[in-house]
């Protein structure tokens, strides 16, 4: 791998961004596909294939086989809320392969006792997304109940393009949570891929069922998610 070529990857895989490096295996030849170019690609669908599945393989083509090397950021998913549910997710993200993160300024809820190994940032979410921002390859799961930390993450989680974004509550929750969000700025069809009530629709009561409902929603998203040039402008506000 020639040094642009390389320093194009490493720039990639610092801002969490896909990319896929293109082996002809004929010629040795190598070149490198942004997530964001995939579609002007010649390989677009195979490329595609790559991104989406996460695998590397090679692919036949006119010229040739080549070999697709996917270079994904890990997926993760960041918790808003060191809650019972939080609990029951975070053991559950770790063996589906997801990172995972919990912000809470509470520090009687976003304790070590209760997360024990886990990422906890015992802050405002406003302060943590700062140092660690939102991107495309991020789960939001927002499930503090109380605005005054869940609606910061919301508002960056739908102008970043996190994959997915579940929010807690009830349907009157939610249409009270819209307006704020609405107020805010943010259009309908942004606010429209919040899944709220969070988590699939399987009838979860406990705190360990909702955290199985909400994996189930985060694999289904992350596997059927779109590709990012696909997602440019569904957030800008109308």
């Amino acid at each position: 791998m020639d040094r642009a070529l390389l320093a194009g990857l490493n720039e990639e895989r610092a801002a969490r961004r896909a990319a896929v490096v293109v082996t002809e295996l004929a010629t040795g030849r190598q070149r490198l596909v942004r997530e964001a170019e995939v579609g002007a690609d010649p390989l677009a669908a195979e490329v595609e294939k790559a991104i989406r599945s996460g695998k590397s393989g090679i692919a036949q083509t006119e010229a040739g086989e080549v070999f697709l090397n996917a270079h994904l950021p890990p997926a993760r998913i960041v918790s808003i809320g060191a809650v019972h549910i939080s609990q029951a997710l975070a053991p559950m993200a770790k063996i589906a392969g997801f990172d995972f993160e919990i912000i809470d300024p509470r520090t009687a809820f976003a304790s070590e006792e209760r997360f024990p190994g886990a990422t906890l940032h015992a802050e405002w979410p406003e302060d943590v997304l700062k140092e660690r921002p939102f991107d495309p390859y991020t789960a939001v799961c927002v499930i503090t109940h109380d605005p005054k930390i869940d609606d910061f993450p919301l508002f960056s989680a739908l102008q970043t393009g996190c994959f997915y974004i579940g929010a807690l509550g009830s349907r009157k929750t939610h249409a009270k949570r819209v307006e704020r969000l609405k107020e805010a700025g943010i259009p309908q069809s942004s606010i429209d891929r919040i899944e709220a009530p969070i988590g699939a629709d399987i009838g979860a009561a406990t705190p360990g069922e909702i955290a199985v409902a909400i994996l189930a929603s985060v694999i289904e998203a992350f596997r059927k998610r779109k590709m990012f040039a696909d997602r440019r402008g569904e957030t800008e506000p109308a």
